[in-house]
């Protein structure tokens, strides 16, 4: 109630809220990642930054926040709705893909880099228990910024964003059981009943799960189909954010963080029908409230240890990406990635993330670390955050020119051959791409496949298959390939920039050339029809269709019946999504010709 009687309580929020709205656009603007511009922010209107002024004038005091207690709450909601979208975005299928590189990858990176960081911290003087969660928290990476990085570059579906991303979401996943260990030493007041505490959390935390699971399985469908049915999106947005609020406080309750039951609301909501609406719903808050936590956390940043220690502090963040980046130089080769790879990579995730902000904040607040070694980690996370997109820079030319000095594998580097003969180019030769190949061969279609990955063409021409290694996206390349006489593009690209990019490189080089490609959802599928595309294949409706022909086929129902069922759908469905038919075009132009020459003929 205090806060609803303090007028400073209404400025406080008034001026965080505003710099966050003037922060967005203007970093935008200026094609920098806002994560940065919030931290600086955070800092300036901070108590340390010019509150520190406002005992000599009146002015400085309307334009900083002095108590940063007071809008504590605010950076709480930033931190459990992040953890709400993390939830909420992880995808299982997504998982299973990656399912090697997040969890062997990742798992090594984190549990080696904590582990280092941590006896570092134990050498230089720290006790055991605050070595071990500042090891923690500075072995996570930033997600906010590396992705986003990745995304603005269109390199998130290259071998450095899958590698990149899969360290990432393991580390998104391992910061629920990180909150759940510093809630343990919180717990135990100490390091001799560490063990103690942790597995106490741990059957909280699985209690608590069992807890959420087992309502949201019972009422979550039911409560968010009766919100959809009530129509008008800003009553499913309450719903949706009754359920955060619900779980967070459940999850309080239960001993554990708020952020933890946001976290598995996401999980819930994911896997129901409703989980796009939420998304599009909470996505355009979904800035606001990380600015919102980034400001807030980074207020409790004193900028004077940085100008009075500015040695020791650009030593700790350059020795913390060091030891990150060496133990991913360490690893990542074991999983098949080439050396321009594995240094980006390295250097990307070696700085420090918002979720250490996070975990040093939680363990601050419980006593498992004094506030003096937090603020000091923060400030080095900080410093090494606002780094990043000149490291991403460097990093980038680096892999470039370590590709250009890198030999190929033997067996990549041949050229494609060099006839006139028509046969389909399959651009892409994952999973995708060599079940497209086996059934070319089934029918003697001739075919080559271009990838882009070395080490897979490799692999592939050393089992007999026609790929070869190139960049598609070249003009040059696609006509060395063959593309003036190819009877088809396959595109099996599972990025879908770079899917569009080919479609229109592609479709300017030839404008009879039928163009099938792979689209990742019915919205990507209209935008290559747009482009040009003869097929476009949506990977949600195919699925749907694949499980319908399984559950129709099970019931008895003749399998002729039930294919030409699924050949009609997909027909609909392909015009739905504004498909040209271009067969009866070509038919019809065929036709006319014919009949040209015949009159032609008729005079002679």
């Amino acid at each position: 109630m205090e806060h609803h009687e303090n007028p400073v309580f209404y400025k406080d929020l008034l001026l965080l809220l505003g710099t966050a709205g003037v922060v967005i656009p203007l970093f935008h603007r200026l094609r920098i990642s806002p994560v940065i511009g919030y931290l600086i922010a955070g800092i300036l209107i901070g108590p340390y930054g010019i509150g520190r002024l406002a005992g000599d004038a009146p002015w400085p005091a309307a334009f900083s926040i002095s108590d940063t207690s007071s809008i504590t709450f605010v950076g709480e909601l930033g931190v459990v709705m992040l953890l709400f979208m993390i939830g909420l975005e992880l995808s299982p299928a997504r998982l299973y893909t990656l399912r090697r590189l997040v969890f062997l990858l990742g798992s090594a990176q984190l549990v080696l880099s904590a582990g280092l960081l941590g006896l570092a911290a134990y050498l230089l003087g720290m006790e055991p228990t605050y070595a071990a969660v500042v090891g923690l928290a500075l072995a996570l990476s930033s997600t906010a910024i590396v992705v986003e990085l990745l995304s603005a570059d269109k390199r998130l579906g290259t071998q450095v964003g899958r590698a990149t991303f899969s360290i990432l979401l393991l580390q998104d996943l391992a910061f629920v059981a990180i909150l759940l260990f510093i809630g343990s030493l919180g717990r135990s007041g100490g390091a001799d009943n560490v063990f103690v505490g942790i597995m106490l959390a741990l059957l909280q935390a699985v209690i608590t799960v069992i807890a959420i699971m087992v309502l949201g399985r019972f009422a979550l469908r039911p409560f968010l189909r009766l919100a959809a049915e009530a129509g008008g999106a800003d009553l499913f947005l309450a719903s949706i954010m009754f359920i955060v609020a619900a779980t967070a406080l459940l999850s309080k309750a239960a001993g554990l963080s708020m952020g933890f039951g946001a976290f598995v609301a996401g999980l819930l909501i994911a896997e129901t029908e409703f989980r796009r609406e939420a998304e599009s719903l909470i996505d355009p808050f979904k800035g606001l409230l990380l600015g919102i936590f980034f400001i807030s956390v980074t207020m409790t940043i004193n900028p004077a240890t940085l100008i009075q220690q500015p040695v020791l502090v650009f030593a700790a963040v350059l020795g913390m990406i060091a030891v990150k980046a060496a133990v991913v130089m360490l690893v990542g080769p074991l999983f098949g990635l080439r050396w321009p790879t594995v240094i980006e990579t390295a250097l990307l995730t070696g700085p420090g993330g918002e979720f250490g902000f996070v975990a040093l904040g939680a363990a601050a607040a419980l006593g498992a670390v004094p506030r003096g070694i937090a603020s000091h980690a923060t400030l080095v996370i900080a410093v090494s955050m606002v780094a990043l997109p000149l490291i991403s820079a460097g990093a980038r030319r680096l892999n470039k020119r370590m590709e250009a000095a890198t030999p190929l594998p033997p067996g990549a580097a041949e050229e494609p051959p060099v006839h006139d003969g028509e046969r389909v180019l399959i651009v892409g030769f994952g999973r995708v791409g060599q079940l497209v190949a086996d059934m070319l061969e089934e029918y003697r279609v001739p075919y080559i496949a271009i990838d882009s990955d070395a080490n897979l063409v490799a692999r592939r021409r050393a089992d007999g298959k026609p790929v070869y290694y190139g960049n598609a996206e070249r003009p040059e390349f696609l006509r060395r390939c063959g593309i003036a006489n190819a009877k088809a593009l396959v595109v099996t690209m599972d990025a879908p920039a770079k899917v569009d990019s080919l479609t229109q490189i592609a479709r300017a080089e030839r404008d009879d050339l039928i163009i099938v490609a792979r689209a990742r959802d019915e919205q990507h599928a209209r935008q290559l029809y747009r482009l040009g595309v003869t097929d476009a294949v949506p990977e949600t409706t195919e699925a749907s269709l694949q499980l319908g022909e399984a559950v129709l086929d099970e019931l008895g129902i003749p399998i002729g019946i039930i294919i030409a069922g699924i050949h009609q759908r997909r027909e609909d469905s392909r015009r739905a999504l504004g498909r040209k038919d271009r067969r009866r075009k070509a038919v019809a132009k065929a036709s006319a010709e014919t009949k040209v020459a015949d009159k032609a003929g008729s005079r002679h």
